[in-house]
């Protein structure tokens, strides 16, 4: 590919649902018959286009061949799939959303307008509130996993956004009838640009996983049986750290052509691998012992630095997971001090027992354990939640991988 920073590299497209274009996995079992014997795959968090996501490929890659050891053959692919920026800043970039939301164009159109005119009315709210359902296809669940539903999405419209105003401002107790520091509602529009941008980590949220498990897990499956000497070392960046994990659930029985997992700033809960909650230990994480399919090690590369899941991720988690949160208590405005909520890109994996913790300077200079779930503090060098293309982190990768020097 023109422009790519390595070869032998491939892309794998995927839909929203899953799906991708014939003749995919026989593309990467082909390469195992070239010689290549370790496949690095990378799945971008963000873009808002495939352009985008194969600049981060190729800058993301770069280092990889002077770090290989003598001898290692290796391939790399980038999964691309239609996501977006779940980014540090409060408003989302609307042109994104249309890119990767096309069908819903007129409704963002009109999302859009109504938060540049902030009209103070309640039907106004009313109107927006509907038009999230819509974005988030809610109307569409069916009945039986109506529970699945985010409460922010199905509550009442003012009272959604004035809390979300609440937590921005950093303001706690009752909102008076007048709105914060009088405006009446009007003033609550700036909450309502948080909770579009909720609506949309709901929307990735599901989609990362559906391409995860029904279209990489089911590809990599059809290329450990055809190629079953192929070595893959899975790396996701954010959401696609979600999609990238979620992979190994759609694998079929017995196949285990994964030897690495490196998540990036991932944004998914910490107790994703979890056999038992530590606040519902009848309850297991969505991942439960799914490391155990890795031949190798699951690492969790995290910074105290990424606000975007430090800060935002919590508030998405509380909101789509806890109903009481609209009127409840919350550990601070925005709930962030509530371990619940937390994000394994922001303090690693957490409630699985022998995880082993290490900083990014042991890593680099003793290596990554061969085996378990292993949380990497990356701060020293990933300083938002955009800031994957360091050399550091690929050597943490060749590291997981054992082909490095």
């Amino acid at each position: 590919m023109t422009g790519m920073s390595v070869e032998p590299y491939r892309e794998i497209i995927f839909d929203k649902d899953g799906d991708g274009p014939p003749g995919q996995a026989s593309e990467l079992a082909a390469l195992a018959r070239r010689g290549v014997g370790d496949l690095v795959l990378l799945a971008h968090g963000w873009n808002s286009s495939p352009s985008g996501a194969t600049r981060l490929c190729s800058d993301f890659f770069a280092p990889f061949p002077g770090l290989l050891a003598p001898g290692v053959e290796a391939g790399y692919a980038g999964v691309i799939w239609p996501s977006m920026m779940f980014s540090d800043e409060p408003v989302p970039d609307y042109r994104a959303l249309v890119t990767v939301l096309p069908e819903k164009e007129p409704v963002i159109g009109r999302l859009t307008e109504l938060l540049g005119a902030a009209p103070p009315e309640e039907a106004a709210f009313a109107e927006f509130g509907a038009l999230l359902r819509e974005l988030a296809d809610v109307a569409a669940e069916p009945v039986a996993v109506r529970e699945a539903v985010p409460e922010f999405l199905v509550a009442d419209p003012v009272a959604v956004c004035a809390l979300f105003t609440r937590a921005l401002e950093g303001v706690d107790g009752p909102v008076p009838p007048e709105g914060l520091f009088g405006g009446g509602l009007k003033r609550y529009w700036k909450g309502a640009r948080e909770a579009l941008r909720q609506a949309t980590y709901y929307v990735m949220k599901k989609r990362a996983g559906q391409v995860g498990e029904h279209g990489l897990g089911a590809l990599l499956g059809e290329v450990a049986r055809t190629a079953p000497g192929l070595r893959v070392h899975l790396v996701g960046h954010s959401m696609g750290a979600r999609l990238v994990a979620y992979a190994l659930r759609g694998l079929p029985a017995g196949a285990r052509p994964v030897a690495s997992v490196t998540l990036l700033q991932g944004a998914f809960s910490h107790y994703a691998f979890a056999a038992r909650l530590p606040h519902d230990p009848g309850r297991s994480g969505a991942l439960r012992d799914l490391q155990h399919r890795v031949r190798g090690p699951v690492v969790a590369c995290h910074s105290r630095h990424d606000t975007a899941l430090g800060v935002m991720y919590p508030l998405a988690s509380r909101l789509a997971n806890d109903s009481a949160s609209l009127t409840g208590p919350a550990a601070g405005p925005l709930g962030t001090d509530d371990p619940r909520w937390g994000a394994i890109g922001h303090d690693g994996v957490r409630a699985v027992p022998g995880t082993v913790e290490r900083t990014l300077a042991e890593v680099l200079r003793e290596g990554v354990p061969g085996s378990g779930c292993v949380s990497v503090d990356a701060a020293e060098v990933v300083r938002s939640h955009s800031d994957i293309c360091r050399p550091e982190l690929a050597r943490v990768v060749v590291s997981a991988s054992r082909t490095g020097r």
